[in-house]
């Protein structure tokens, strides 16, 4: 079978396409054949050698968190699945992921796809939505009501963090570029800052209770937003290579996410696409011999929306 690898750590000249072994599934494990993955920012991270102490993987290393595929194959003790079910999930880390025809996962981790999407386009569901979902719920313990501020709403976790945010009722606030205004428009949020044209902590009009950050931003930017949380609220962050500032003077908290793979999360995201609550969002759709392309994209902040790789199998 076809994959994407890297052999060492690097800059995104060290992804191959070639030719591997089909791997074999373990006790508790399925094979996928795989429509897509897609590219994430740790995906970048990962291959550049920047969370070996985090994320360490067996090198050479296929790439890929996200899977979208049908079960092609039964580990061991595997009851839960069965050949032929359209599957989506997020990967373990440290294993070799789907940039390739065929991959190996752990039964716990996959959710039935959704039915109304194609199952291609499902592969952009998984990592970004339970980020958005574990950020919000889980850590900012977002309710109805709420104020919340959104920078990086453009970007594929915020994406799903304004929707999810809004379906909870609270009162959204989208920092992005101008090209994500229709989207955000779309979504139903209740005010969209521009950041390339405003300065936000003029433009946020009174106090937010929570403050999603999902953007590389610098330290001093960051502390001007934090100073927009009301007291005894908190700052919730994505950017893990750099601590999320707090207040402790006026009881802001600062929490740190990293986020995990949870399959009853992801089937209700799943759930929530097929009932029309929660649009998957694709920016374009590549095939897998481009992957490395992507990752060039990326390194040099010309990559826009999400993209989705597509893998056929021969």
């Amino acid at each position: 079978m076809k994959a994407v690898r890297f052999h060492e750590y690097g800059a995104p000249q060290v992804l191959r396409y070639e030719e591997v072994e089909q791997p074999v599934p373990g006790a508790g494990q399925v094979r996928l054949r795989v429509a897509a993955t897609t590219f994430n920012r740790v995906d970048g991270d990962i291959r550049g050698g920047f969370m070996q102490g985090t994320v360490p993987v067996s090198l050479p290393h296929t790439p890929g968190l996200d899977v979208a595929g049908t079960v092609d194959a039964l580990g061991e003790g595997v009851r839960s699945l069965a050949l032929g079910d359209r599957v989506v999930g997020f990967l373990p880390m440290t294993e070799d992921g789907a940039a390739a025809e065929y991959v190996v996962a752990p039964a716990q981790v996959l959710a039935a796809a959704p039915a109304t999407i194609a199952l291609a386009d499902a592969a952009a569901l998984p990592t970004a939505a339970l980020t958005a979902h574990q950020a919000l719920f889980e850590h900012a313990g977002l309710a109805t009501g709420q104020r919340i501020l959104v920078n990086g709403a453009g970007g594929a976790v915020g994406g799903y963090a304004v929707q999810l945010a809004k379906r909870a009722g609270a009162h959204v606030i989208a920092v992005a570029g101008p090209r994500s205004r229709p989207n955000l428009e779309a979504s139903g949020v209740d005010e969209i800052v521009d950041h390339t044209s405003t300065e936000v902590t003029r433009a946020v009009r009174g106090p937010v209770d929570v403050l999603l950050n999902l953007a590389p931003v610098e330290p001093e930017r960051f502390t001007e937003l934090v100073s927009l949380v009301s007291d005894g609220g908190v700052v919730v962050s994505t950017t893990v290579w750099m601590p999320t500032p707090d207040d402790e003077s006026r009881g802001v908290r600062g929490i740190d996410v990293f986020v995990r793979s949870d399959a009853a999360q992801l089937a209700e995201l799943v759930d929530l696409v097929d009932r029309g609550e929660l649009t998957v969002d694709v920016g374009r759709r590549v095939p897998l011999p481009e992957l490395p392309t992507v990752h060039e994209e990326a390194l040099a902040g010309t990559l826009a929306g999400k993209v989705v790789v597509l893998a056929e199998a021969a």
